[in-house]
């Protein structure tokens, strides 16, 4: 296998040079394709041969290659001691993830230990899950996301603008697919109400059970180009990934017939090839999505509401209710969906508490001016009180 079919390019072999330069001290690149408790799954150019005068599989070192060592398209691996160092400060991002591209070392007949993780482009993540307050990668190297949504009693605009969100922040190009397409009696409907939240970006409406809209799909596949599938458990991405790999690869369960909501099926992330030479990472869904620093993505997901602020009377209009606003007039007139605008509200406040959380100085700035306005209130009924007395 050629590193240019996982998706390897000039961008990646530039970072490549600058850190191994021509000594590349044993280590080759490799890219992660899955991950299983604690073991990585790594595709790559390997060469699996003997280190000289050595009895033991994990050699510190370089490999003595030869011709008549056997070739590996995939190994198992597992961090090094350096790589775990790293990780354990760094926190759970700091740790390789699916799509990530790696040092690696082989070091047994079918193992490989790694020891760097080149920076990622294209990250797709989110807070992870509990209170702990860091970054959790869920896609790397990404280029193209299918935000899967299913057109069924849980479909969901707000959702799409969250994923959205994290899209346009991380640089990577959304892609809105509406699956189960046979199941729903206002497709039209649906493509418009979804268009008008998601401005510029793609939607194709397709059925993934029976093949319907599929080949609006499969025009964006291109060779060596990553594309991850995101969406909640449920929306059929299971079902699409086989109808795009043309046999059934992952399993698949029916959704619950009172609310149309999904059942895990996908319990990990995995990079497939498809026939026509892509690549695609499917994900378990996504029950809970909190975003991670996506400032930027929130103003990109709603400029519609940002260019509207433009118009408002006072700079610092937060559109509830003061006069000359021409966001609330627009929700008056029913040009915009007032529901659109909380979500952005909602998005921003979460922003906006895990600054609070993850750093002491913007949680300090924050009692402080918390304290300032109470101090103001405060003040302002005693001087009620002083003038009523007299």
């Amino acid at each position: 296998m050629r590193l240019e079919d996982l998706g390897w390019n000039g961008y990646f072999e530039a970072l490549w040079r600058e850190r191994f330069g021509e000594d590349e001290s044993g280590v080759t690149p490799a890219r992660v394709v899955s991950q299983q408790r604690g073991l990585w799954r790594v595709a790559g150019e390997f060469e699996v041969g003997r280190k000289s005068g050595s009895s033991s599989c994990l050699w510190p070192g370089k490999l003595v290659r030869s011709s008549a060592a056997p070739v590996h398209d995939e190994l198992w691996a597992e961090p090094s001691g350096k790589l775990r160092s790293v990780a354990e400060v760094g926190g759970e991002a700091a740790w390789p993830a699916v799509g990530d591209w790696v040092a690696a070392e082989v070091v047994g007949d079918e193992r490989a230990t790694l020891h760097w993780v080149l920076p990622r482009r294209g990250v797709f993540s989110r807070k992870a899950p509990g209170k702990r307050v860091e970054q959790q990668v869920i896609a790397a190297n990404v280029d193209i996301a299918f935000l899967v949504a299913a057109l069924d009693m849980d479909f969901s605009p707000r959702r799409l603008e969250r994923y959205l969100a994290q899209c346009w922040d991380s640089g990577v190009s959304p892609v809105i697919v509406l699956n189960k397409a046979d199941e729903c009696g206002e497709v039209a409907a649906r493509v418009a109400e979804t268009e008008r939240i998601a401005i510029g970006v793609p939607v194709i409406a397709l059925s993934a059970r029976t093949g319907e809209g599929m080949e609006d799909l499969e025009a964006r596949l291109s060779p060596g180009k990553t594309i991850v599938l995101l969406g909640s458990s449920g929306v059929g991405k299971s079902t699409l990934v086989n109808r795009l790999l043309g046999e059934d690869k992952q399993p698949t369960k029916p959704t619950r017939e009172a609310d149309s909501k999904g059942r895990h099926t996908t319990t990990a992330r995995q990079i497939f090839r498809l026939p026509g030479g892509g690549l695609l990472m499917d994900t378990p869904g996504l029950r809970e999505f909190a975003l991670w620093n996506v400032d930027a993505g929130i103003a990109e997901t709603f400029a519609d509401i940002e260019e509207l602020a433009r118009d408002c009377r006072f700079r610092d209009c937060t559109h509830e209710g003061e006069p000359g606003c021409a966001v609330r007039a627009a929700i008056e007139s029913g040009a915009l969906d007032e529901g659109r605008v909380e979500n952005r509200r909602k998005l921003e406040r979460e922003q906006e508490f895990q600054r609070r959380k993850a750093d002491p100085e913007a949680a300090h700035e924050y009692k402080t001016k918390v304290s300032r306005i109470m101090r103001g209130v405060r003040e302002k009924y005693k001087r009620r009180e002083r003038d009523g007395k007299q």
